[in-house]
């Protein structure tokens, strides 16, 4: 099985509903986002995906997100704007475009991942 990965980041804001705590009062992170491709074969170029394209489709994912308040997005005006289902919300966007599986791992800090996969 072939893997490709590739990382980007956006900053955003949100607050947690429901949450006993300080993420109930609105806050932002610095989101690193980890994109993995899964296949069992290669292209005649011998790539799972071209990098680049892989990276320009994540970031056309995360571009809607960067810099906004994410409880303002329709997704997260249903879902409660965790990182897990940060990590749901991009997966089920980019998947559409990259058509292979897929895991998503959303780092809300340095020591603190969820992933989403198919």
């Amino acid at each position: 099985m072939y893997e490709i990965k590739v990382i980007e980041e956006f900053s955003g804001a949100h607050n947690l509903r429901n949450y006993k705590g300080k993420c109930e009062s609105l806050h932002g992170h610095n989101w690193k986002v980890e994109a993995v491709l899964y296949s069992g074969s290669v292209n005649g170029n011998g790539m799972v995906l071209d990098f680049k394209d892989f990276r320009d489709k994540l970031k056309a994912v995360l571009s809607p997100m960067d810099h906004k308040h994410l409880n303002d997005i329709a997704f997260f005006k249903k879902e409660n704007p965790t990182s897990e289902n940060i990590a749901r919300y991009i997966h089920r966007n980019l998947a559409p475009a990259v058509g292979k599986k897929l895991k998503v791992s959303v780092w809300e800090t340095g020591n603190s991942c969820a992933s989403f996969k198919d």
